[in-house]
């Protein structure tokens, strides 16, 4: 898939990784162009380098081979505070594992994303917290949440920072249905909005609302394009 000004941009990208005496391949050989404001959906069974792909966008790791380019950004040879800057204000994250800071309180983590990107023209942190139903919990600590609030903190730090472009390792898979719901219906608000979303899972059924589905294969792109029979309206999801 051509795109005139990609957003994301991967080429040849390899990553391989030695495990022991041997040699892993994460991601083989893969080129890939997004645009502004697409919703993408990557898809594929565990191993088949959902994860590393996003590690790779967000420059959290570096390629092996190929060439990265996010939001006109190089990432290739760029220095380690070009990097730290570069996920400061162009990428927000929502990973599996939370990575909420305990010793602060749910208001306090959201906050904290957005003094980080020295902007003030977002949403207030409560009002995030309140989008995702957690209004009443905004003084609990991570440690007195669930891991659906959890993810829901994590979440809202996310949308917080206003980035171009943001990253989310399996969003709802910590979540009951019908916040799962009303997480996607954010995420899809701020693609609507010009946000770059993507979005990796091993939920087929997540997939049916994106713009474009990418699936990988033992590190491969196998698959490119729209959803089958979609995109769908939200409220059609059921898993």
């Amino acid at each position: 898939m051509s795109i005139a000004h990609p957003v994301i941009h991967l080429a040849g990208v390899s990553r391989r990784y030695q495990v022991g005496g041997g040699t892993v391949t994460a991601l083989a050989d893969v080129d890939l162009e997004i645009g502004a404001g697409e919703f993408v959906v990557v898809l594929g069974p565990s191993g088949s380098g959902k994860t590393t792909l996003l590690n790779l966008v967000g420059a959290l790791d570096v390629p092996t081979e190929g060439t990265v380019t996010v939001a006109g950004r190089a990432l290739h040879g760029a220095s380690r505070a070009d990097l730290f800057r570069f996920r400061r204000e162009t990428v927000s994250f929502v990973f599996q594992t939370f990575n909420l800071f305990p010793t602060l309180t749910a208001l306090e983590n959201v906050q904290f994303a957005i003094d980080l990107t020295r902007r003030r023209d977002h949403v207030a942190a409560a009002e995030l917290l309140g989008r995702v139903g957690l209004g009443e919990r905004t003084s609990h600590f991570p440690g007195q949440l669930s891991g659906g609030e959890q993810q829901r903190v994590a979440i809202a730090r996310a949308l917080a920072t206003g980035n171009p472009v943001l990253l989310a390792d399996e969003p709802t898979g910590e979540l009951d249905f019908r916040t799962g719901i009303q997480i996607l219906e954010l995420l899809q608000a701020q693609a609507d909005a010009g946000t770059t979303v993507l979005v990796v899972t091993h939920n087929r059924e997540i997939a049916r609302v994106a713009d474009r589905v990418i699936e990988l294969s033992s590190g491969r792109v196998v698959g490119d394009g729209p959803p089958e029979h979609g995109p769908v309206p939200i409220a059609e999801l059921h898993w």
